[in-house]
Formats: C-alpha cells, structure tokens, sequence
C-alpha cells in the first residue's frame, strides 16, 4: 500500500515539476525531479532491469507521440529543449517516462481492462494537456476542441497500448524465469 501511495505521489509531484518548471523557464527542474523519483521507484520495484526497459521504451515512445503531435502544429511546447521542431522537449519525455512507472504499481489494475483503459486514457490524457495549458506549460497550436479530440483518440489508443506492453514485457520476463528453472540435459 505504501509503494502505491508513493507512486502516485510521484507521479504528481514530478508531473508539476515538469509542467511548472517548462513554464518558468527551468526546463530541466522537472527531469531531474523525476530521476530521483524514478531511481528510488527502481530501487523499490521487484524486477529493476525489466521496470527499466519498460520505462526507457515508453520514453522513446512517448517522445515520438508528442514530437508527432509539435511536428503538427497541434501542441506548441514552452522551454522547447532540444529546439528541434519534430522532437518533444526532454521534460515531455520525463514526464512519459514517469507515466510508465505507473504499470506496474497503481495502473496495474487497468491491466487485462481494455475497454476501460481506452475509456480513462480518453479522458485523462487531454485533461493533462488542458492542464499544462493552464500552468501554461504548453499551448494548443490548432482550434481548442479539435486539440482535444485528437488527444482523446491518441490516448484512447495508447493508454491500453502502453498497458499491453507492460504486461508483455512482464510476461516474457516470467517466461524467461521459468526456462531458466528447468533442468538442462
């Protein structure tokens, strides 16, 4: 129980210093807020190497996502670094690669739910966004409700997506864990 209050705290804790800090001007506050989450997270967390994957996958994924989304014209980043316009800023990243420690611990339960993964991703996903928009974080690049469309559809797929792989990777360490088991000939 304490894990899972420590991860949701985290997780609020580091999304703030990610939004707050892109909005006033100290980009990198947030990430480093969030590599020491994230290294006390992996200290707690039973499987490190394979948490790790996890968290370094959902980054580049999540990177990818949102450098799609300000390649569009569809989400415009403050404190942009790196500056290159197809990229997201690495506190965009820090805050995917917190999201992801989420899986195993307080998201666990959405594992194996689809249906209800699509459903919160759906709405949770754009009031995040909405949200850096009010710490002005961030800024809609296209019409408001158009914006948020677009995100619903993108974390309506992702969030199940995202929730599949962290359960596939679980699942291909618990196969790899009993192989090693088995007696060799």
């Amino acid at each position: 129980m304490l894990k899972t209050i420590f991860n949701i705290a985290g997780l609020q804790i580091g999304w703030f210093a990610c939004a707050l800090g892109a909005a006033n001007n100290l980009p990198w506050a947030g990430p480093i807020v969030v590599t020491i989450y994230l290294l006390v997270h992996l200290y707690l967390v039973e499987d490190r190497h394979q948490e790790l994957r996890l968290i370094l996958l959902v980054g580049l994924i999540g990177t990818l996502i949102d450098g799609l989304m300000r390649f569009s014209g569809l989400l415009i980043y403050e404190s942009a670094i790196p500056t290159v316009t197809w990229l997201a800023p690495v506190w965009i990243t820090a805050m995917w690669m917190l999201f992801s420690s989420t899986f195993n611990s307080s998201l666990s339960w959405l594992k194996g739910r689809p249906v209800i993964a699509v459903i919160l991703g759906a709405v949770f996903g754009p009031l995040s966004y909405i949200a850096g928009v009010r710490l002005e974080a961030i800024a809609f690049g296209q019409e408001w409700l158009q914006t948020v469309l677009v995100l619903a559809l993108v974390w309506g797929v992702a969030m199940p997506l995202l929730l599949h792989l962290a359960a596939s990777t679980e699942g291909q360490l618990q196969t790899v864990q009993a192989q090693e088991m088995l007696p060799r000939n």
